[in-house]
């Protein structure tokens, strides 16, 4: 792939990790990739949204959307560039969601059945969860989970390092437990991004 010679050094060390994510599902180039910039995606969202729990979520959110379309990135830009165009359009989104649906994420999300859709994957398609405990090492993880926030670090260690059931979690961190499922639904989608993609390379 030609890569545009206008690419700044920071913009051609992004570009080598992203050929390393992509081609080999690196994990040390993910967690790199988000270390460089979840910091300044956070500020920026920060500043869109005005409050802190929600640019933490749609940080997360940028990244997972993100590494699940990195083979769509091209080097004719700076993947910053790319990445940050990525976290503020689901940000807008975001905003307009909020502004036509007031919820609360400590309240479950029901279909017209009744049952919970927020927190469920369908039977259908693969389960991160059983894909996580049954068909991956989650030491591979660990890289990146450490780049996370504290509060998504500490839902993802109890739930799968060592394997808490969401009432003990939620009895643990004092949180409703509405909450845990919900955040730890944006982080386990984040991770499935990634883990699907190295699965591929296997």
């Amino acid at each position: 792939m030609e890569v545009s010679p206008l690419l700044t050094d920071k913009a051609m060390r992004d570009y080598k990790l992203v050929q390393l994510a992509v081609e080999t599902g690196n994990q040390k180039a993910y967690a790199e990739l988000m270390n460089f910039y979840k910091d300044s995606i956070y500020f920026m969202l920060l500043k869109m949204t005005n409050n802190p729990d929600d640019a933490d979520d749609l940080t997360l959110e940028a990244f997972g959307k993100a590494f699940k379309k990195l083979s769509q990135y091209t080097p004719d830009y700076a993947f910053s560039t790319w990445l940050f165009k990525i976290a503020s359009n689901n940000c807008i989104d975001f905003i307009r969601k909020k502004k036509k649906n007031t919820f609360s994420i400590d309240q479950p999300w029901e279909n017209s059945d009744g049952s919970e859709v927020a927190h469920s994957i369908p039977s259908q398609t693969l389960d991160p969860e059983k894909k996580f405990i049954e068909k991956q090492k989650i030491q591979l993880m660990r890289e990146v989970v450490e780049k996370l926030k504290p509060k998504y670090r500490s839902l993802i260690e109890l739930r799968y390092f060592k394997e808490y059931s969401y009432e003990e979690i939620a009895q643990e961190l004092d949180l409703p437990i509405g909450t845990v499922k919900a955040q730890l639904f944006r982080a386990r989608e984040f991770l499935f991004n990634i883990l699907k993609d190295s699965q591929e390379k296997i």
